[in-house]
């Protein structure tokens, strides 16, 4: 009777788990995409049940990286090469080929997450201008990346995101950002004491792998400012999380059933998560206890958000990967540019004068602002802004259905030659000398930090962190010979 009795629980199990499965995978896709093509929205048939179009896209991504390699063995005896700007037709291939096959508006899938790929500016615009509860971050981010950023205020919504954001967005005011100009030059002038000591050790020349040390400095301004007196161990828990990071971006999003499955970058994951996890809950017992009067960003985060942990988390993302990123490719191509560095080291010199900018010297830099500008438009450092549709909404006379995800690929968005003219594939900083709305025919089609109310908290901080950091490296440069033309990222070589 017993064994009866697990028998029919373990049948009914098993039917239960089949017919979600069959209506996860099979039934809800059919059902979303049947009404997208209703509308006259196409895109590629999925051709697995369980991957969607990850097939397609894995073999789109073969076939352009043999054609890569193939020319750049043509191309080997250039000692000079030019710098392609156009990345999106490398790293995403499959958008490209989709969106010039079916148009700007186009579905996919990977996995079970179903996707509507927009470029068509009306569209963008329209959702961007959205401010209905019926669109917000998608479910998947919560879930797929969970260990890195749980419930913080980068995947959370409704209730919990609107509490989050108001204890978090205000630390990150321009007023406040404003304040922490001292932790940064401070945190600035360290880096550039160890490159002054590097170059005198190796007789005034030293090669430097700029981008590690953007993320040094980026670190150690966002520990200050989030951590306190606590930097140390703030430095030390940001440190994991990258680690992290770099484990996560080797997943599968979408895939299913692979984030409960013990692979090795799993169990990696999943240890680091309770180390980072740990650590974080150690300094807030250590605040808890010291009953500090201390306003950083983390008592802030102690005082009012009940998920403390991923809120730190999230907060590196939104001041550290940001302007760590960006401004190693800022110097980079102003590097790579040479007219361009120029003007932004006279412009440094000038305004510089009497010692270390403050934050409205840093504003006045239009030169270098503009490099910044053109940065982020040709390697934002969002790649992708993400929209779910938790009810069925109509945007530009397009219903979108629940449980679509809007996907607006950035990088194609703000590249494309009709809005930014035919030189949208060069980097010219000087389209923004009269600011996003002389750059470009439509200011919805720049959003470096995405848009609406989930942009990105941490704008003004990264931006100033940015100015800052290229600030004082073209400072310093100008007492140094002048850096050669790179066309890649890793290392800069600096000397008297």
């Amino acid at each position: 009777m017993a064994a009866k009795m697990i028998l029919s629980v373990l049948l009914g199990g098993f039917v239960v788990l089949f017919l979600y499965l069959y209506e996860s995978f099979v039934l809800k896709p059919k059902r979303l995409r049947s009404k997208l093509e209703k509308q006259g929205i196409r895109g590629p048939s999925p051709s697995s049940v369980l991957l969607g179009n990850i097939p397609e896209m894995k073999s789109i991504k073969l076939k352009v990286m043999k054609k890569s390699e193939e020319a750049s063995s043509i191309k080997s005896k250039d000692h000079h090469p030019s710098i392609a700007h156009d990345w999106p037709s490398t790293i995403f291939p499959h958008l490209v080929q989709w969106k010039n096959e079916y148009g700007p508006i186009f579905m996919y899938s990977t996995g079970s997450i179903q996707l509507v790929s927009v470029t068509d500016i009306d569209m963008v615009k329209e959702v961007s201008l959205c401010t209905s509860l019926k669109l917000g971050k998608p479910a998947y981010l919560s879930k797929d990346r969970k260990p890195l950023l749980g419930q913080g205020i980068l995947a959370s919504n409704g209730p919990t995101w609107s509490h989050q954001r108001k204890i978090i967005a205000p630390e990150f005011y321009s007023d406040k950002v404003k304040g922490m100009m001292d932790l940064m030059v401070d945190s600035t002038a360290t880096l550039l004491r160890s490159w002054e000591s590097k170059m005198e050790s190796e007789g005034g020349i030293a090669v430097l792998r700029v981008d590690e040390e953007m993320r040094s400095l980026s670190a150690d301004i966002i520990s200050r400012a989030c951590f306190g007196s606590s930097y140390s161990e703030g430095k030390e828990i940001f440190l994991k999380l990258r680690t992290l990071q770099r484990i996560m971006s080797q997943g599968n999003i979408g895939i299913p059933g692979i984030r409960y499955l013990p692979t090795k970058n799993n169990r990696e994951a999943w240890r680091l998560e309770k180390e980072i996890h740990s650590m974080i809950l150690k300094v807030a017992k250590q605040r808890s206890t010291e009953a500090s009067h201390e306003k950083d960003l983390l008592q802030m985060i102690l005082e009012g958000a009940k998920n403390y942990v991923d809120d730190c988390k999230n907060v590196y993302f939104a001041g550290h990967e940001t302007s760590a990123v960006t401004t190693s490719w800022s110097l980079m191509l102003s590097a790579a540019n040479p007219e361009w560095q120029a003007r932004a080291r006279a412009e440094v010199l000038e305004l510089c004068r009497d010692g270390v900018p403050d934050a409205d010297v840093l504003r006045s830099m239009k030169t270098l602002n503009m490099v910044i500008q053109e940065t982020l438009r040709l390697y934002p450092p969002a790649v992708f802004v993400v929209r779910q549709a938790f009810e069925d909404i109509e945007l530009n006379n397009i219903l979108i259905p629940k449980g679509m995800n809007i996907q607006i690929p950035v990088p194609m968005l703000q590249q494309l030659p009709d809005v930014w003219g035919p030189d949208a594939l060069e980097f010219n900083p000087k389209r923004f000398e009269h600011g996003v709305l002389g750059a470009c025919k439509f200011p919805q089609a720049y959003i470096p930090f995405g848009f609406g109310p989930r942009i990105c908290v941490g704008q003004h901080l990264a931006m100033t962190e940015m100015n800052e950091g290229d600030s004082v490296s073209y400072f310093i440069q100008i007492l140094l010979l002048a850096l050669p033309c790179i066309p890649t990222l890793p290392s800069i070589q600096i000397g008297y």
